[in-house]
């Protein structure tokens, strides 16, 4: 047995052991309400202590327990997917990292510490996006990285700014940070790096620019890892966002996601950036939920989310795998006939994302809403939610048919077939997650009911929407198949509706290319020239020069010089 397949096997039964020591961990944190801290004093600064620490608590430990598990199945499913490529051991320690850095990020109360988790993501998102070393992939890792620094430099300013408190620890600051008004910058910072981290209006380009990844590490960035981090982030000062003017930007920006990402999915035709395009309004979801006040809700769908978006790219790199590489869901069709167990598997996942009775996403997601229709929703935010909602089933509902439906598009000897059981093995067990983790996750996080008031009309709203965006999605592309294309009249609405509101042109587009423009101007103004003269290189000549001085008294000749000038002295005067 080779070192590569050894290291697989293991790493796999190991994330899978601390999966379930975590969740017992959790479990037994969450019924005796207790918490573990530990922390390591690194060094003192101006009254202020350096410190490493780690906070083992419920959330951190169940938070914990789901990535694990998901991070052993996505090794698992690896091993089929990736096992031609010539690189596996490679992109086995990159995913490793990658799920190291996430950990790290959850487990860490110190602003300082989650900087090297949260650079530890970003570094380790742009080397997986870049893993086929493509033009492609170039572009949409260097657009990937950029929009993350953003977040990087936000989090170091807040580090900066909670030098004033004492300390980085933020758990033990949040009742003192919630008390004074002069922190509405770290605020604003927190938010912008949360925003970022996880794609929200106006740094959403990047979230399907990633799709150039490989789809196991797809299913792993989009259920629990990279986007994830800045709603946990978030969901951790939850406590001070509430009551302070940035909390309505991020609910707006948060709202707007998830009605730009419903409406651009559903004129998507790339089947990896379609279910992007579904974690991004479902990021919007978990965010405006967080910023209207309930961030264990938020952490609840974040979960259950978890494990049927995995689930759902899982199913997707199955559909890719047999079709050789297509991922035009128009090159698809009849697959329900072909790949029964694959097809049964994507409609359970589509199923839970849309909210469907007694399945995991119900359990979130009509929580979320409900609580929203009974909370201080404007009326342009409960618009945004019900518009929200019906294009979620709406694009599942045109997924289902250009991919199950529909009459087969590729060729007439094509071969299609899901006999893989090392890919099937791993979506069986994750399947059982999205039946009974919503469930589950509702009895232990919120063991007491809680009380929604609502009228008839507000409460089966989230259902009839539903079912209006199901029947609506699945009938207006059975239409198009045998009509023409209506949407053709309309084409810059189209055009407009389906390009994410040209955010990826004037991310990667305009905006990239004027800042790089700039930062070549400075780089040739600047760092080789006014910074190198009164910089490096000057200061160099005008200690090279200083030196000469030095080492003229240094050799004496200062004496020389003194009996020089007396000589000449005396025979001026002999002279005179």
């Amino acid at each position: 047995m080779s070192w590569g397949i050894i290291m697989h096997l293991s790493s796999m039964v190991f994330l899978l052991m601390s999966s379930i020591s975590c969740i017992m961990i959790s479990m037994e944190f969450l019924m005796s309400s207790s918490m573990v801290f530990i922390e390591w004093e690194i060094m003192n600064l101006n009254s202020v202590s350096i410190v490493m620490t780690l906070i083992l608590d419920w959330m951190s430990m169940m938070f914990l327990s789901f990535v694990s598990f998901i991070s052993s199945m996505v090794l698992f499913y690896s091993g089929e997917y990736m096992k031609e490529d010539k690189n596996y051991n490679r992109f086995m320690y990159l995913v490793l990292g990658f799920v190291l850095s996430m950990s790290f990020l959850i487990i860490s109360p110190n602003l300082v510490s989650i900087l090297l988790g949260w650079d530890g993501l970003g570094l380790t998102s742009y080397v997986l996006v870049i893993y086929y070393q493509n033009e492609k992939s170039a572009n949409a890792g260097m657009l990937t990285a950029l929009s993350n620094r953003i977040g990087d430099v936000a989090i170091l300013l807040s580090i900066s700014l909670m030098f004033s408190v004492g300390g980085w620890n933020f758990v033990f600051w949040l009742g003192d940070l919630e008390e004074k008004e002069n922190f509405l910058g770290l605020v604003s910072l927190i938010i912008l790096a949360g925003m970022t981290k996880s794609a929200q209006i106006p740094f959403s380009a990047w979230l399907p620019a990633a799709m150039a990844a490989p789809t196991p590490v797809s299913a792993l960035v989009h259920s629990s890892t990279l986007v994830t981090a800045g709603v946990y982030l978030l969901i951790r000062f939850s406590a001070v966002i509430e009551g302070t003017s940035a909390q309505l930007i991020l609910f707006l920006a948060a709202c707007l996601t998830m009605f730009m990402a419903g409406l651009s999915a559903n004129f998507e035709y790339d089947l990896k950036k379609i279910i992007a395009l579904s974690t991004l309004s479902q990021l919007g979801v978990m965010m405006s939920i967080v910023a209207l006040g309930y961030s264990e809700l938020a952490f609840f769908h974040l979960l259950t989310h978890a494990l049927f978006k995995a689930l759902l790219f899982m199913c997707a790199g199955v559909l890719i795998h047999n079709m050789k590489d297509y991922q035009d869901i128009r090159a698809m069709g009849s697959l329900a006939q072909q790949m029964p167990v694959t097809s049964m598997l994507l409609m359970l996942a589509n199923l839970a994302l849309c909210g469907t009775p007694f399945l995991a996403g119900f359990y979130s997601k009509d929580l979320i809403l409900e609580v929203g229709f009974m909370g201080p929703l404007s009326s342009v935010g409960l618009v945004l939610y019900i518009l929200s909602t019906g294009l979620t089933v709406c694009y599942t509902g045109r997924l289902i048919y250009y991919s199950m439906s529909k009459v087969f598009s590729v060729s007439g000897y094509h071969s299609v077939s899901d006999e893989s059981s090392v890919m099937s093995n791993p979506m069986m067990c994750l399947s059982l997650g999205a039946i009974f983790s919503g469930a589950g996750l509702s009895w232990l996080i919120f063991p007491f009911p809680l009380m929604i008031c609502l009228s008839g009309v507000m409460k089966y709203m989230a259902l009839g929407i539903s079912l209006a965006g199901g029947v609506l999605g699945y009938l207006l592309n059975l239409v198009s198949e045998t009509k023409s294309l209506k949407s053709l009249g309309y084409y810059s609405i189209v055009v407009v509706a389906g390009s994410m509101w040209f955010m990826p042109f004037l991310s990667a587009g305009y905006i990239s290319e004027k800042f790089l423009k700039i930062a070549k101007v400075y780089q040739k103004v600047g760092d080789y020239g006014w910074y190198e003269y009164y910089g490096g290189q000057g200061g160099y000549k005008w200690a090279m020069n200083k030196s000469l001085y030095v080492q003229m008294f240094q050799d004496n000749s200062l004496k020389v010089y003194m009996l020089m000038f007396m000589a000449w002295v005396v025979v001026v005067v002999s002279l005179v």
